[in-house]
């Protein structure tokens, strides 16, 4: 679905409320203020806080569920270089989209919005579909092993990648990168986490170390 400039900078502003103040915590009024629009566009382009929510997870999803489909119909990648490829994106996005990734943490903690842990569920789930078909495709031409727990493998990206970027300063202290720019130390943790990541999936897919 596309989007116009005035619905993305509404779902930007709503995003990042959600992320700061949680979506209970945030009313449409909030967002409106802040997107300096008025009630009526919100309701209009979204109808509610909550169909303005779906929207933004749409609107996040759509494009790495994009880049994993292409991936997979992609002919000149070996299903291990697909798997190195989703590594990159997962931190690229965990990188570039980190109130959404915000929202996603701490309503998954609380556990306390039954609408935004099944917008959650979905998204993990049509990935998950995406991610299986890719291993099963390293299955069939012999180069995966066959008994990868998919759940586990991705559970163990997804929870070294955020304790990462949660403990960014700790982690610059323990690795010896203090005194970077920002932006400079963003760039240097992707790439420390894209290799130690790609090791352990090589391991775990290849059981090669």
């Amino acid at each position: 679905m596309e989007y116009n400039e005035k619905q993305i900078h509404i779902m930007d502003t709503a995003e990042k409320l959600f992320a700061t103040k949680g979506f209970n915590g945030t009313s449409v009024r909030d967002i409106a203020e802040a997107a300096e629009v008025n009630l009526a566009m919100i309701s209009y382009y979204f109808g509610s806080k909550e169909k303005l929510l779906e929207a933004v997870f749409v609107y996040r999803s759509e494009f790495f569920k994009l880049q994993l489909e292409s991936m997979i119909q992609n002919k000149e990648l070996t299903p291990l270089q697909k798997m190195e490829s989703l590594i990159d994106e997962y931190i690229n996005k965990l990188t570039s989209q980190q109130y959404f990734n915000t929202i996603m943490l701490r309503e998954q903690m609380k556990n306390s919005n039954p609408l935004v842990i099944a917008q959650i569920y979905n998204l993990k789930n049509r990935n998950m579909l995406l991610i299986q078909e890719l291993i099963e495709e390293g299955q069939k031409k012999g180069v995966f092993t066959n008994d990868i727990n998919i759940y586990l493998l991705m559970s163990t990206m997804v929870g070294i990648a955020n304790h990462v970027h949660m403990t960014k300063q700790y982690f610059a202290e323990k690795q010896g990168l203090q005194g970077l720019s920002e932006e400079a130390l963003m760039k240097k943790i992707q790439m420390i986490l894209s290799q130690h990541i790609k090791k352990i999936f090589k391991t775990i897919l290849t059981n090669e170390a």
